[in-house]
């Protein structure tokens, strides 16, 4: 595991100055928490490569820059491939010779036998840049879900690539400046979806894609998409079931791979125990567990771990997350958070990794399981809401609206309340705004009055869900529900789920790798038929079915309650002082961005309890803590 950064010149002509070793340095050591244990750099005719390096496989002679046999491509990554000794074992037979035992020195080899092609080749998570002295041409990849992240700009005409845009700011020709479209977004899906970033002039590159860099031109093509297409015929549930216990434990399987110490963040939930379950089932050592508890009861799941442990067998460790820690934690965050994300699982998503990391070096998770078997309660929601609108407009207007907006506001975890309001009001849009206001923050209404009415000027964006309804578009599934996972994968779970757990674990130098993003998995379960996934009311249906064996039956029959934190009590209590400090009516008004009575009414609603704003109030005091940190 790694971090990455460098450049290229349009003009690859030039030969780069005695400075730009130092720059190259220090973009390199603003992230070398995501690799503590080397760093690595190349300068050449036309680039500059540069990375920070995680020792996890080939301890001894896995350092990078890696080249091809002649030296003419240069490649840094950050990663893992877990096929790497299935095209190692192929090059070799085609004459290639290694130097080392790191999956990284594959990339040139194959890159020598396939050019860009290469990325159909790879099964792993990763992202890396490869330098073509001969053809002076740069390659940037992103793997299949997104689980690395890569940013990359164009300042001067020269394009420059991160791990993480703090990287990029070390260098002088990068500038920092807040893009309007950007917040604009955020504040609705509560994350920045790609291609766009919260920086002007800097994007990500969307998961699947791979940017070309040849003599000034630039180029960005998707080289991988999931399709729906069904298989024919279609597997008896059985054997459905069979065959995904096999590709899934395969995929741990792969995943167990490493040179250090490792172990799986287990919640209780079917997903992580699906993973810790099948990587005992793997390890020819006992498992080592890891999970973390509230001491708000309706948030923890700590009791549900413990049970699934015991199951397994496997050594389990715990920690508890508290409101005193949890308050010192928010402010930490906006230290090395450099683009803002307002998933409070954020929270002790970096606390478990923390805590993790004093143990181990890897850790298995079950990211994925959620978007891949239609876990998330939204999914039933587009269901329920066929019924729902079949009601006549003045009985829901007339009574059934009036009654859920009476309903008392609670701050327990998901309580009927917040459901039924967040239901309610996206019940008659289309379906993909209904599902994103379901999941995200601030409605189009909503940002009419948050906005001041200077920043609005800024905007050029005009329709808040653009990307979601293009890639909707783009999408083969015919069904509601295959169609909403598919826009889940594209930006919810690459650009929140896994930017979440990338950079919470980063932040701490710990590898955390995802078995259900195995493409081989996530292709099998498209191409079966929505039923299995969500039976009913039953989610994830066909994945219970397959490792109804393995766990404990209250752990395949309990109901989701997802990695959340009691922000709305916590907002009244412990992190007050703090929402009154950064949204405060002067520090608001002198910013510019936000309409200091509408947020002020937000906080007043919320105090009172006569509403439940939290997440609305989240989102803000997430982006004031990106603002503090990272605007100039």
């Amino acid at each position: 595991m790694c971090g990455i950064t460098g450049w290229t010149t349009k003009d690859t002509a030039y030969r780069h100055g005695p400075g730009d070793e130092e720059v190259l340095g220090s973009m390199c050591a603003s992230i070398s928490h995501r690799g503590p244990d080397d760093q690595g750099t190349w300068i050449g005719k036309g680039a500059a490569l540069g990375m920070r390096r995680l020792s996890v496989i080939d301890l001894k002679t896995g350092d990078q820059p890696v080249t091809n046999e002649s030296g003419s491509v240069i490649v840094v990554m950050n990663g893992e491939i877990y096929n790497f000794l299935e095209i190692r074992k192929e090059l070799e037979a085609k004459g290639h010779t290694f130097k080392t035992h790191s999956d990284t020195e594959t990339l040139p080899h194959l890159y020598d036998e396939y050019g860009d092609a290469m990325v159909d080749h790879l099964d792993g998570m990763f992202a890396f840049a490869l330098w073509d002295k001969q053809k002076e041409r740069l390659l940037i990849a992103r793997d299949r879900f997104g689980e690395k992240p890569l940013y990359y700009g164009v300042f001067n005409d020269d394009l420059y690539f991160a791990s993480e845009p703090k990287a990029l700011f070390k260098h002088p020709q990068v500038s920092v400046e807040m893009d309007p479209d950007a917040v604009f977004l955020y504040l609705s899906y509560d994350y920045v979806p790609a291609p766009l970033s919260i920086y002007k002039g800097i994007k990500k590159l969307p998961a699947g894609h791979l940017l070309k860099w040849e003599k000034g031109e630039l180029s960005v093509r998707k080289y991988w998409d999931i399709g729906f297409e069904k298989a024919s015929p279609v597997p008896s549930e059985k054997e459905a079931a069979a065959e995904l216990l096999d590709l899934l434990s395969a995929s741990v399987e792969k995943r167990l791979v490493a040179d250090v110490p490792l172990g799986v963040l287990l919640s209780g939930g079917i997903d992580s125990s699906t993973v810790a379950a099948l990587a005992v089932r793997h390890s020819s050592s006992r498992v080592k567990t890891f999970s973390i508890g509230f001491e708000e009861e309706s948030f923890d799941e700590s009791s549900h771990a413990r049970a699934v442990s015991e199951h397994l067998g496997t050594e389990h460790f715990e920690d508890i997350l508290s409101v005193a820690t949890a308050a010192g934690l928010v402010e930490e965050i906006g230290e090395w958070m450099d683009e803002p994300l307002s998933d409070a699982s954020l929270l002790p998503t970096f606390l478990l990794s923390g805590f993790v990391r004093k143990h181990v070096t890897v850790a298995l998770g079950g990211d994925g399981g959620d978007e891949i078997f239609a876990g998330y309660p939204m999914y039933l929601g587009h269901k329920i809401n066929r019924y729902y609108r079949a009601v006549p407009k003045f009985l829901r207007s007339g009574i059934v609206e009036p009654a859920v907006a009476g309903l008392k506001a609670g701050t327990k975890n998901m309580s009927f309340d917040y459901k039924a309001k967040r239901f309610v009001r996206g019940a008659d849009r289309s379906e993909v705004e209904r599902h994103h206001m379901w999941f995200g923050s601030f409605t189009e209404e909503e940002k009419s009055g948050l906005l001041s009415r200077e920043f609005a000027d800024l905007l050029t964006v005009n329709d808040t869900y653009d990307i979601p309804n293009r890639l909707a578009d783009g999408c083969d599934a015919e069904d509601v529900i295959e169609r909403m996972q598919y826009l889940d994968t594209k930006l919810y779970l690459a650009e929140d789920i896994l930017t979440k757990v990338d950079r919470a674990s980063m932040a701490v130098s710990l590898e955390v790798r995802a078995p259900f993003l195995a493409h081989s998995v996530a292709e099998y379960a498209a191409s079966l038929p929505s039923e299995y996934k969500l039976r009913g009311r039953t989610s994830k249906y066909i994945l219970k079915k397959a490792v109804g064996e393995l766990l404990p039956e209250e752990i395949i029959k309990r109901t989701k309650k997802g990695f959340g934190i009691p922000v709305a009590e916590w907002l009244k209590g412990s992190l007050n002082p703090l929402m009154h400090d950064l949204l405060g009516n002067e520090r608001l008004a002198a910013q510019g961005v936000f309409d200091p009575g509408y947020v002020e009414k937000l906080i007043r609603e919320h105090e009172s309890g006569t509403a439940n704003h939290y997440k609305q109030l989240w989102t803000l005091l997430v982006f004031q803590l990106w603002a503090k940190h990272f605007l100039p």
